[in-house]
């Protein structure tokens, strides 16, 4: 009995699921240690940052209580993109039994393409994180900034008075700064670092940083202040697709910092076209990158 195009479709379509999935699991999602992963089910996001209240007042004896409005500060939209990526083989390839040394490389380059272009979309917000204009978040400066607007001013600033390259000092003054974040009105929050994020790059420097018992860098027989005192509770994360060699990022206990809206998860189609033969293979997906409140992360370009 011959097999049919739709039998030889349908007999194919294991093997290849099977190898797409394996090769793209094996990936690291490092944009996991940055991002909060939520689910979308429409064409767009919106987060609307309230401003909350200012700080209550003392009451007089029989005088009236003072009441205040919140207001809206700033919208933060995520608009998600399509992702998508294919291949084919010849209906001769196949018959040439070619499908082994054809299709297992081709389910691998894709799924290692729809990989790299996740991690690169994930990277590229912390890659514009010194950048405005059109890299700018709902409150109109750049991700990492000295000029964060307030609904009563003054700005609030998510990065170091003067850059500085990654080190012990450094280090120390962002977890203060951290320490020191304030509501869009001007009262003290209780934001605390987290995680460090840093490229390849520094690597060597944030292990030395995070974990030696005592100071690097001196014969002093100091404490490192940062590990004893579990100030970094999640240690560092390495991003292989920052680009910037000297940046390095704090994330924050913020809520609604940086986020990752999924609108589809990945999705495989595979068919047979009946005019040329050839069997098709896609790969496809949407979503969205960006953040809400930028007091979810704070950075530093390094030194110039």
């Amino acid at each position: 009995m011959a097999i049919t195009r739709a039998q030889l479709v349908k007999e194919l379509e294991p093997g290849l699921n099977a190898l797409f999935g394996m090769e793209y699991k094996r990936y690291e999602n490092e944009h996991e240690e940055i991002f909060e992963i939520e689910d979308s089910e429409r064409a767009f996001e919106e987060e609307v940052m309230l401003t909350g209240f200012d700080q209550a007042p003392v009451k007089a004896e029989g005088a009236g209580v003072n009441y205040d409005t919140a207001q809206e500060s700033f919208t933060a939209r995520y608009t998600h993109e399509t992702i998508a990526l294919a291949f084919s083989m010849t209906e001769e390839a196949i018959e040439d039994n070619l499908y082994d040394r054809l299709a297992s490389r081709y389910t691998k380059a894709l799924a290692r393409s729809m990989a790299h272009t996740k991690q690169v979309k994930a990277a590229s917000v912390l890659n514009n994180a010194f950048t405005g204009g059109a890299y700018a978040g709902g409150d109109g400066v750049a991700l990492c900034a000295t000029n964060h607007p307030t609904a009563l001013g003054p700005n609030f600033s998510n990065t170091l008075a003067t850059q500085a390259d990654l080190n012990e000092t450094s280090l120390e003054q962002g977890i203060i700064d951290i320490a020191a974040f304030t509501d869009e009105r001007g009262l003290k929050i209780a934001v605390l670092a987290k995680k460090l994020i840093v490229p390849k790059e520094l690597q060597f420097t944030a292990e030395r940083l995070m974990k030696s018992t005592l100071r690097t860098a001196t014969a002093d027989n100091d404490i490192n202040a940062i590990k004893s005192m579990g100030l970094i509770p999640e240690g560092y994360a390495v991003n292989h697709y920052l680009t910037d060699t000297n940046a390095w990022f704090l994330m924050t206990d913020a809520p609604n910092g940086l986020k990752m809206f999924q609108r589809t998860a990945i999705r495989t189609a595979f068919e047979g076209d009946f005019d040329t033969g050839n069997v098709r293979y896609k790969a496809r997906e949407r979503y969205s990158f960006g953040w809400s409140d930028p007091r979810g992360i704070f950075g530093s370009s390094g030194a110039a």
